[in-house]
């Protein structure tokens, strides 16, 4: 909300609560407590940041009204009803973001033409990870009670760390299957997992050169942690989302060399984001993070999940009509 009082300074701002007598924002002019007085406002935007697994039953109704929407990553918590999402947007003409706000990075868009400018050559293989102890994620809150911490509202490791599927089919391609392993490794008081390790394979280049990428998340590590390694027949591309730094290794180096640092300052790539949803409205123009996308990362997720319960390599085919 401060960031979209920056932005449109005179717009009318509303918030859509769960409890009624909720405290009003300050950023905000009235609060709602029912779909029905929220269509009433009349909105040209919203936002929808809510739990996962309520965000369709809000985001539905809205776009049938022609309001376009920002929701929050991911876009559900499942696959289940998210095609149907994306018919009313599509027929109501209403643009869809999914907050997978780490595209805007200045380190990873550099991290991405580094690799499209093939720096290390041909892709061998890429390695994803991320972790966080998730009791330090937002502080002044207990984090059992949070959405990360409750399969009921859509949590878990892979929900919430699904920024690096994302980043990684932006990057690299469409995946084509995935293999799993979840499970609850910690004495965190969650009801979710707090690891996932997944195994994608990638559409295949030209050359018929399937690549496949791992992918490490967790809620358990107090070293926080955001890497992405590439492998190429050159050497080796490193971007640390942390430190906001693209490392290169060529050849016979004798070290990592930094390549880029941009040291970001914590509302850039929401602010990014923002200009980036409200500029798709204005000018009618796809934004960088389109509705296609949101549900392709919940293929992968459902896909996952359905390989760990199985213990089977699991197509991403088999959900194209969800």
């Amino acid at each position: 909300m401060r960031l979209a009082r920056e932005i449109l300074p005179s717009a009318k701002i509303a918030v859509l609560r769960h409890k009624p007598g909720q405290e009003k924002p300050d950023e905000a002019e009235h609060s709602f407590f029912s779909i029905d007085q929220a269509l009433a406002f009349a909105p040209q935007i919203a936002v929808i940041a809510n739990p996962p697994s309520c965000h369709l039953s809000v985001a539905i109704p809205l776009a049938r009204a022609g309001v376009h929407l920002l929701i929050e990553k991911p876009l559900a918590a499942s696959t289940d009803g998210v095609r149907t999402l994306l018919e009313v947007c599509d027929k109501a003409k209403v643009r869809l973001l999914t907050g997978y706000n780490l595209r805007y990075l200045p380190s990873l868009k550099r991290f991405k033409s580094l690799v499209e400018d093939n720096v290390v050559g041909a892709i061998w293989s890429i390695r994803c990870e991320v972790g966080q102890f998730l009791p330090d994620w937002r502080s002044g809150i207990d984090y059992r009670t949070a959405v990360s911490a409750r399969q009921d509202l859509g949590g878990g490791a892979l929900r919430e760390l699904s920024h690096e599927i994302d980043y990684l089919r932006w990057i690299f391609g469409n995946a084509v299957w995935v293999q799993a392993a979840i499970s609850k490794q910690s004495d965190l008081q969650i009801d979710v997992e707090d690891c996932a390790h997944l195994i994608i394979a990638l559409q295949p280049k030209e050359d018929d050169n399937q690549i496949i990428a791992s992918v490490n998340m967790d809620f358990i590590r107090q070293d926080t942690t955001r890497v992405c390694t590439v492998i190429g027949k050159l050497g080796s591309l490193r971007w640390n989302g942390v430190r906001g730094t693209v490392e290169l290794f060529r050849g016979n180096a004798e070290g990592w060399i930094e390549v880029f640092w941009h040291e970001t300052f914590p509302d850039e790539s929401y602010l990014a984001e923002w200009k980036d949803f409200v500029s798709s409205v204005q000018v009618g123009t796809q934004p960088l993070i389109c509705s296609e996308d949101g549900l392709e990362v919940m293929k992968i997720i459902d896909a996952a999940r359905l390989a760990a319960a199985s213990g089977n390599r699991v197509s991403i085919d088999c959900y194209d009509d969800v």
